[in-house]
């Protein structure tokens, strides 16, 4: 994207030249009350960033953008926040380029107008010549009503409450998912230490076995059996001079 108000791809000479008049008659105020419009549009809603309907185009999404970073960008608004406003359009402009991004935002769109339409259809049974009014119109008395200020300012709003909802319902889920990975990941640090213990005790007991086996063998060295049918003589008792023995009488018969 140039910045230098040139011809750019997807523009004719005409386009470039009415921007450049429209740039030339616009003032330091009008660009920094667009860099503060542009700081102050609800977070998940890229159409409000583009200041534009949300049945815009893919082409009218070009042209607006290219409009607008022109506006904020901040070689050319002095505001001290035109960075941010620039690159809150810049993401604004890829969602909105995006299929999957753009068709999840509609959607919130439809379900938005439905919920709209069924309140509103509730307020008609209790106001009859509005309904008749609209049974005679065949539908264009509520066409006309959807165009209006009042209801895209209620679209709007009821949009910004889905969008919210949804989001706030990704955080949660995305919430539980870390929970359950930090779980799973705890659980299996835990494998691994037993494991590791397992294995450092079984290197500790093979490390050993030739000494234990040494062990044994001067065990069965001192302790050896006798053998059946040997005799061995009896161990004949010391006298300790220095304790006096008492004799026993001899019992005779």
């Amino acid at each position: 994207m140039g910045d230098d108000g040139g011809t750019t791809s997807g523009t004719t000479p005409e386009e470039d030249l009415l921007l450049k008049k429209f740039f030339a008659e616009v003032g330091e105020v009008e660009r920094e009350n667009e860099v503060a419009r542009i700081l102050s549009c609800f977070k998940l809603n890229a159409f409000e960033y583009l200041n534009l309907s949300f049945d815009s185009s893919m082409d009218d999404v070009k042209r607006q953008y290219r409009k607008l970073s022109l506006l904020v960008h901040p070689d050319k608004c002095k505001h001290p926040q035109a960075k941010e406003a620039f690159g809150a359009l810049a993401k604004a402009h890829q969602i909105l380029l995006d299929p999957k991004e753009r068709e999840y935002i509609l959607n919130q769109v439809t379900a938005a107008k439905e919920e709209l339409r069924a309140k509103r259809k509730k307020q008609l049974k209790k106001d009859n010549a509005t309904k008749i009014k609209s049974l005679v119109d065949e539908g264009k008395y509520e066409q006309e009503y959807e165009r209006s200020e009042e209801f895209q300012q209620q679209l709007k709003m009821k949009v910004r409450e889905l969008l919210t909802d949804q989001e706030w319902r990704r955080r949660k889920m995305q919430m539980r998912i870390s929970e359950e990975e930090g779980r799973l990941k705890k659980d299996e640090e835990e494998t691994k230490e037993l494991w590791k213990r397992k294995r450092e005790h079984e290197e500790q007991w093979e490390g050993t076995r030739e000494q234990r086996v040494s062990s044994w063998r001067d065990f069965m060295k001192g302790g050896k059996k006798v053998k059946k049918g040997e005799v061995r003589p009896p161990k004949l008792k010391t006298e300790d001079p220095n304790k006096s023995y008492v004799q026993r009488p001899v019992k005779r018969g």
